[in-house]
């Protein structure tokens, strides 16, 4: 069975930007419950567990039509979980490093040009859903998505994601979701980013 990825840092590492209780809750509810019910599905099919939740996303046309959205869903919602929780860091470095400034000076002009995009997607998103960076081939884009849809389901590349779910922020910043977007930028880090980036394409072979 898959098993849940442990955090790279305390739950109260992300304050002030997001609080205690959101990270714990966020991770051992509403994280744990996509995991446990992805298992439960997959052990009715006697699923090889070998098979990385990557590349089970992006081949997801393998999968039993009978299950299919099923595991869109909670393969999802496991997927996207571990994403959002990985890229972010209590770290000092606030902008982009390495390939990714590149990538993104070359893809969207700046980083500003691309931060005010990003934010402009995330605010956009009606109801719940992801607003994501992705490799599309060579190429860089902003891309959302609805509920707990993955971009490795159109054969994208996720580099990070923020989490625009109501439970991502409510307890921190109610309604005010923008906030929340913005605070977001000052707990990405730029380099696991860059790992995954470097990685990626190669796992899902």
């Amino acid at each position: 069975m898959y098993i849940m990825p442990k955090l790279d840092y305390n739950y109260d590492a992300l304050e002030p930007y997001i609080g205690k209780e959101t990270v714990y809750i966020h991770h051992t509810k509403h994280h744990q419950t996509y995991l446990d019910k992805l298992n439960k599905i997959l052990d009715s099919i006697n699923f090889n567990y070998s098979i990385s939740i990557e590349k089970l996303l992006y081949n997801i046309e393998k999968i039993d039509p009978s299950i299919r959205q099923e595991v869109i869903n909670y393969g999802g919602g496991f997927y996207n979980h571990n994403l959002y929780f990985k890229i972010m860091s209590p770290s000092n470095i606030k902008e982009p490093i390495g390939i990714i400034k590149e990538k993104i000076n070359n893809d969207f002009g700046s980083y500003d040009k691309f931060k005010k995009k990003f934010i402009e997607n995330a605010t956009s998103v009606f109801g719940s859903g992801y607003t994501w960076l992705v490799l599309d081939e060579d190429k860089l884009k902003i891309i959302n998505t609805k509920n707990q849809d993955s971009p490795l389901l159109m054969k994208l590349i996720p580099l990070f994601t923020i989490d625009v779910w109501e439970h991502a922020y409510y307890l921190d910043y109610q309604n005010k979701r923008m906030d929340y977007i913005n605070n977001f930028f000052e707990l990405i880090n730029w380099e696991e980013v860059n790992k995954i980036y470097e990685e990626i394409k190669h796992n899902l072979q």
